[in-house]
């Protein structure tokens, strides 16, 4: 047997126990692929240079091992390894923070949000940040600017913490709890936020896989807005003059645009299409 057998035969146990995905992979095929590559610790972003490499009894009994955990505990294959990559970049994760996967990680390494940007943008938020993986990301392609990432979590932070250590981003990146903006008098160039927006019947109808998050980072209330409307109510007076925010909202676009239709919102294209994450300027949240 050799890993790329070890790889079928895992994704074929996976399908058949139907697990969900969507925490770093979208098929059976690249999650077994994950699970076998990080048990035998061979190189994550190279399976051809070692599909056909013979494997033994002892790693196919390992890799089995944790493949059976995957399907028995439900829990995302991040929690299992203890790692998670967004735009290439790694992070450490655990059951003490969402895994992290936001479109809004997409915008800040292509530029798609740079047009908003300026000389004046020195001070950005990651609301909501969870594992601090925005913070990170946000910090390591702007240089020069000062990041804080936020979260009501504390054991959230606590995670958030390991990964501006493990990327050697204390001086640049700051963290601190805060219920929403409560805590956060700012005035900031940029604010990004990926924060609870689940409705309550998708949450009911949630995967296990999802269930196994912490519910404060995905359960947004009746229509997913519970968290959104303090927000786009606070967030003006913590904004500088050209400031923007950065607000992703998953598959809630209706419930959002039914929640405030009169706000002006430039939708952003993500691999997921333009549904996912919207723009909105410091002028358009004071217009009434």
């Amino acid at each position: 047997m050799n890993v790329l057998d070890l790889i079928a035969s895992g994704a074929r146990k996976l399908t058949d126990a139907g697990v969900a995905f969507g925490h770093g992979t979208t098929n059976a095929h690249d999650e077994a692929a994950w699970l076998v590559l990080w048990r035998l610790g061979l190189p994550l972003d190279d399976l051809d240079s070692v599909a056909a490499r013979a494997v033994t009894p002892e790693q196919a009994h390992a890799v089995n091992d944790l493949i059976a955990q995957r399907i028995a505990t439900r829990k995302p294959a991040a929690y299992l390894t203890q790692e998670a990559w967004l735009q290439g970049v790694s992070f450490y994760i655990d059951e003490r923070a969402i895994v992290p996967r936001s479109f809004i990680a997409e915008l800040l390494a292509d530029g798609s949000i740079d047009p908003w940007l300026g000389a004046h943008t020195r001070r950005v938020l990651d609301l909501c940040t969870g594992n601090g993986s925005l913070a990170v990301i946000a910090a390591l392609a702007w240089p020069e600017v000062s990041v804080d990432g936020a979260d009501l979590s504390p054991q959230a932070l606590e995670v958030a913490r390991i990964n501006i250590e493990r990327h050697q981003l204390r001086d640049r990146v700051h963290l601190h709890i805060s219920d929403g903006l409560s805590a956060l008098p700012g005035p900031y160039d940029l604010i990004l936020c990926n924060p609870p927006y689940v409705n309550a019947a998708s949450m009911a109808a949630l995967p296990a896989e999802y269930q196994a998050e912490p519910t404060l980072a995905l359960a947004g209330g009746t229509d997913g807005m519970d968290f959104i409307r303090p927000l786009l109510r606070d967030a003006a007076a913590r904004m500088t003059e050209h400031a923007v925010l950065v607000l992703e909202i998953g598959n809630e676009r209706a419930h959002f645009e039914a929640a405030f239709p009169r706000l002006e919102a430039v939708w952003l294209d993500t691999s997921a299409g333009e549904e996912q994450v919207l723009l909105i300027t410091r002028e358009a949240l004071l217009t009434p």
